[in-house]
């Protein structure tokens, strides 16, 4: 009984009310100016279908950094490293955000597609994977022969690419008509059959 009164004294003799007491308030610090700090990183905003693992580089505006390429659509290549070293192919599609090639025939893998719908089997098909651009290499059909590329100007103004090792130009018109033709050919299939 005698340890409760000195207790109940003790608390009396505590202002809890007083301005010095901390108890329920906010302690207030000295007013301090803190930079701002921006963050190096900023999230990328564009949604692409990547791996789990990867992370997509971007620029300050959250757009994704697209890197230069030696190569477009339409090139005839050889590929110079990995499992299909020495293979000739041509380059069907580009990934610019990270630097990677697909090959028409060349990098198949095989992939194990369900059925979709009820009374349709499931199938194991093969599709050309990516290759990265630094294991392929421009080929010249009329020379059999690789070569890295340049870049020149020729007299009416117009920077073309060319083979070093062959000085045949790569970038004409009739090419990439090819190319246009092609890819529309492949968009009406892909609509009638839709």
């Amino acid at each position: 009984m005698a340890a409760m009164a000195a207790l109940q004294s003790s608390m009396a003799t505590l202002s809890l009310s007083s301005s010095n007491s901390f108890f329920g308030q906010r302690l207030s610090l000295p007013s301090l100016s803190f930079p701002q700090v921006k963050s190096p990183e900023k999230p990328c905003l564009i949604v692409v279908k990547i791996k789990r693992w990867e992370r997509k580089e971007c620029k300050e505006n959250s757009l994704p950094v697209l890197h230069k390429m030696h190569v477009k659509v339409g090139d005839t290549i050889q590929v110079i490293a990995g499992d299909d070293k020495g293979k000739i192919g041509e380059i069907t599609k580009i990934f610019r955000h990270n630097s990677t090639v697909v090959v028409k025939e060349i990098n198949l893998k095989t992939k194990h597609v369900k059925s979709r719908e009820e009374g349709e089997p499931g199938q194991i098909i093969k599709i050309e994977a990516p290759i990265h651009s630094s294991n392929v290499m421009l080929y010249s059909k009329e020379k059999n022969i690789a070569s890295r590329v340049g870049h020149k100007v020729l007299d009416d103004g117009k920077k073309v690419r060319y083979l070093i090792k062959t000085g045949e130009i790569i970038d004409n018109a009739e090419g990439w008509k090819k190319v246009k033709e092609e890819s529309k050919k492949t968009e009406v299939a892909a609509t009638t059959t839709s």
